[in-house]
């Protein structure tokens, strides 16, 4: 069972996710808070696998309750911000955050569910505006030579060896929350979303060896 927590300063999408979810078999909403305060302290008590983070609230911002939630609970929690905005700053803050995900409201309720799924696995998940942003924002050099720099390579090589987040961080000596941050720069680079996709486009663009 995948436990989320849900952070949101509306009561409607709230409760709104909270039906949508609870309805999908292996998912499990066991709490809500209505700021990036009080999600930071419910994550601390409920230990959630998944926080569903909005962006902007009133009463706290969700990039620093998202980072503080990731300097805490790397290990066992991961964030995946859920917001209607979707420019390159609210991206990127939400990237060096340590998010995750960054998906966006009018996502469907499979597409949603299967993206917490992915998450929970381990995977970085993004909506394909944000991708499309991340690639704006990011790439460099040639539009089919992106220009990787030499640690988002080799957390890629260490990704195409089947090692997870946290295997990476011990072996390069960093934190699990910085491995995501190379992950999704070099996806934004590479114009994919997911970790598959972006060995197979490194290895046909020659930035990682085959096999």
């Amino acid at each position: 069972m995948i436990r989320i927590l849900l952070v949101d300063d509306h009561p409607v999408v709230r409760e709104g996710l909270r039906g949508m979810l609870d309805a999908h078999p292996g998912l499990e909403v066991v709490g809500s808070a209505s700021s990036g305060p009080e999600g930071v302290a419910l994550c601390a008590r409920l230990r959630p696998d998944i926080v569903l983070m909005d962006l902007r609230m009133p009463g706290g911002d969700g990039v620093e309750a998202t980072r503080k939630i990731i300097a805490a609970h790397s290990s066992t929690t991961r964030v995946v911000v859920l917001t209607t905005y979707e420019t390159d700053r609210d991206i990127l803050r939400a990237v060096e955050a340590g998010a995750a995900g960054y998906l966006l409201k009018d996502a469907s309720s499979a597409d949603l569910a299967e993206s917490i799924r992915a998450a929970a696995r381990g995977d970085t998940v993004l909506a394909p505006t944000v991708a499309a942003a991340l690639v704006s924002r990011l790439r460099g050099g040639e539009p089919d030579r992106p220009q990787l720099s030499q640690r988002e390579l080799e957390v890629l090589k260490l990704v195409s060896q089947g090692c997870t987040n946290s295997e990476i961080g011990h072996s390069l000596f960093i934190g699990e929350s910085t491995v995501k941050t190379h992950l999704l720069r070099s996806f934004g680079k590479l114009g994919v979303s997911d970790r598959t996709a972006a060995v197979t486009r490194a290895i046909r663009l020659g930035l990682l060896p085959v096999g």
